[in-house]
């Protein structure tokens, strides 16, 4: 059974001829409540400064936990962000390197398409010269010829 200051304040002993002195007694069990007393009512103050102490830890782990969780999901959104951008990246790098490879190929077939047409108009000069050459060859034939026979002072053999 605890102890209280009342306890101790309210203490009766019985009295026997040649016992202690009664003030005396009184006296040091004033002295005891008070300081019992005391103590009681600094043991009372600590608890209850524990139990707000308790209180206090108590909210602190709740915010530490929840600091903790925000912290987590905080780092998994930046990590899925992350990979969001490299897969975006990546998927613009390759779009890019197709659009290039598209221009290139289809430069490659202009060049082939104009290197053709080149050549078709080299094929058709060719033909040109070759068609003027011949006519006027011909044409420096006949010339040749008139010539000749204008020089030639025969009259043209008629056939009667």
């Amino acid at each position: 059974m605890p102890l209280t200051p009342m306890d101790i304040h309210n203490k009766e002993f019985s009295r026997k001829f040649r016992g202690y002195q009664e003030d005396e007694v009184d006296e040091f069990l004033d002295a005891v409540v008070g300081e019992f007393e005391k103590l009681h009512k600094e043991n009372i103050d600590l608890k209850d400064r524990i139990h707000a102490l308790e209180d206090q830890i108590s909210q602190y782990k709740t915010m530490e936990h929840t600091l903790k969780d925000t912290l987590v999901t905080a780092q998994k959104t930046a990590d899925e962000v992350t990979a969001l951008a490299r897969k975006k990246a990546g998927m613009i790098q390759k779009d890019a390197e197709d659009q290039a490879h598209h221009i290139v190929e289809s430069a490659n077939n202009q060049v082939i398409e104009i290197r053709k047409e080149y050549q078709e108009a080299q094929k058709q000069m060719k033909l040109f010269q070759s068609k003027y050459r011949s006519l006027l060859e011909t044409q420096i034939e006949l010339i040749s010829n008139d010539v000749a026979a204008a020089d030639d002072p025969k009259p043209p053999e008629t056939k009667e």
